[in-house]
């Protein structure tokens, strides 16, 4: 007698049964679990019409060196056919230091673009219309000054706020989970953050004024079901902080947007996304009361896992990206990026970039990806999984609770250390050959044909500084010592008062301040985050 096949483990730890059936669905009630598309709790996603009516957003990532080489880039890629910019920083401008402080030395230009000022900005978008590009920038603790400087330059270009749109990160809580460019401490960095929900609302309506990302929580390691559970834990902090400053929930919850990663494990990140929309459909309504149906949508950017990237065989590295693909679209994201297969190794060069980007051509135009709306709806293997997503979802997000909610888990050290035990149990596996990686324990070559990586120009730091000398001598050094000091005064005061940070801050960057000076004003006022041990 055949013996029946084994039961193997999910990415989050339950078991995918080999046969689903009817009776795993036994007492689901597709009207409560599913609804229509468009319709609460939005488990078959956000929009009636999904695809069927648009495609989603072809976002790619990127930025590097200068800001000129940057626009260069973008220039390729809309003309390749990108409908949305999304911008990688480098590390001295995600952690508010300018290329020429001494703690940049080494970093400027390495993983993303240098920005120092508006002069940066306004050359990284040089004849790219902004009001017609959708435009994401990943950028947190200084997210509120990449956007002003954003609005700043297409003011120039004769753009109305009202008619910018795009997303900034601005999700300070996972950096200090995942990732680590935080610069203030918790409550400051929430009430900045609850200053650009007030300030967007008012000026630009039309921009999403956060990401609350479990992207870097799975690149760190996390399961599907964790990063769901902590993002939306992050999300929960997100919104309570601004009904405390007194905001309406209305007001500000249909501008949040989310980010997810998209793994090779096809089903649990389709049946990952579905449950996700559903536990934050009934938050918002529940918890926090929303009315407006888009306080209660979980929109999301997807971007394919580049932790899954391989520097070994590394043309292997698109079939994997877009499996990761399909599982987003499949899964109802509302806009994509796609990894390029050389960037385990290095930054992309612009022939892989271009074909990151043909990879979702090919599947918004010649595949049936398109045709109809959450095909997967009633599936018992898929409808049994995003039960079960959900309910460790829901577990993880009712001890972040127990602990006092988002941030006092965060000072206990409790979502860092879940996730660093998860990464090295993956890495014990991998190492074990337990978990197969096809070219690192398995299907592995004698050696690799040759790659020539892009480089970055060593002398980028060099130039910037000398852009940032010029920039201090034209300048009027009073019209920005008076902003700063402005701007300073309005920090120090409660976060429930009518002052809004950005205005100063507006008023300092139009007069050239620079991203180092601002960030560095509101370090003397707000002080400096320093991590605790993991508990």
């Amino acid at each position: 007698m055949a013996r029946p096949p084994s039961e193997k483990p999910s990415e989050s730890g339950f078991p995918i049964k080999p046969v689903y059936d009817a009776g795993d669905l036994d007492g689901w009630d597709p009207a409560e679990r599913l609804g229509a598309p468009g319709e609460y709790p939005y488990t078959r996603g956000v929009y009636p019409s999904m695809y069927t009516g648009r495609p989603w957003t072809i976002r790619q990532y990127a930025g590097f060196g200068t800001a000129r080489e940057s626009n260069e880039r973008y220039h390729r890629l809309v003309e390749a056919g990108t409908t949305g910019l999304s911008v990688a920083f480098d590390l001295p401008t995600q952690m508010g230091y300018d290329s020429d402080d001494t703690v940049a030395h080494g970093e400027v230009g390495k993983v993303g673009v240098a920005i120092d000022s508006i002069d940066d900005m306004r050359m990284l978008f040089d004849g790219i219309p902004l009001d017609r590009v959708s435009t994401s920038m990943t950028i947190n603790a200084p997210a509120a000054l990449l956007l002003l400087l954003y609005q700043l330059v297409g003011e120039e270009q004769g753009v109305a706020p009202s008619a910018l749109t795009g997303t900034i990160q601005n999700d300070v809580l996972k950096e200090y989970i995942a990732r680590g460019t935080y610069i203030f401490p918790p409550k400051p960095s929430l009430r900045l953050i609850t200053d650009i929900f007030r300030y967007c609302r008012a000026e630009i309506p039309r921009w999403n004024t956060i990401s609350i990302s479990g992207y870097h929580m799975a690149e760190a390691g996390a399961t599907p079901a964790q990063e769901i559970g902590f993002t939306l834990a992050n999300g929960i902090e997100y919104v309570r902080a601004a009904v405390a400053a007194g905001q309406d929930v209305d007001d500000f919850a249909p501008r949040l947007a989310f980010f997810f990663v998209a793994r090779t494990t096809l089903l649990e990140e389709v049946a990952k996304f579905r449950a996700a929309r559903r536990i934050w459909a009934r938050v918002m309504r529940e918890e926090f009361g929303a009315r407006d149906p888009k306080s209660q949508m979980l929109r999301f950017h997807t971007q394919t896992a580049g932790v899954q990237l391989t520097a070994q065989q590394p043309e292997v590295n698109l079939i994997r990206v877009t499996t990761q693909a399909i599982a987003a679209i499949l899964g109802g994201t509302q806009s994509l990026h796609t990894n390029s297969f050389d960037e385990a190794i290095a930054l992309p060069t612009e022939k892989a970039a271009r074909l990151a980007v043909r990879t979702q051509q090919v599947l918004a135009n010649e595949t049936d990806l398109t045709s109809t709306v959450d095909p997967f709806a009633g599936s018992y293997a898929v409808e049994s999984m995003t039960d079960e997503v959900e309910e460790q979802a829901l577990a993880l997000m009712v001890r972040v609770e127990d602990l006092g909610g988002a941030v006092a888990a965060i000072e206990h050290g409790f979502q860092k250390n879940e996730i660093e035990q998860t990464a090295y149990a993956n890495a014990q596996q991998i190492e074990a050959g337990e978990r197969v990686v096809v070219g690192v324990n398995k299907y592995v070559t004698a050696q690799d044909e040759r790659y020539e990586p892009l480089r970055v120009d060593p002398t980028i730091e060099e130039e910037q500084a000398k852009r940032l000398a010029a920039l201090r001598a034209e300048r009027s050094a009073d019209d920005v010592r008076r902003a700063l000091d402005e701007m300073r005064r309005v920090a120090e005061a409660p976060a429930t008062t009518s002052d809004n940070v950005l205005d100063p801050m507006r008023a300092a960057l139009a007069a050239r301040a620079t991203v180092g000076e601002v960030c560095n004003a509101l370090r003397e006022v707000w002080g400096s985050y320093t991590p605790v041990a993991a508990f």
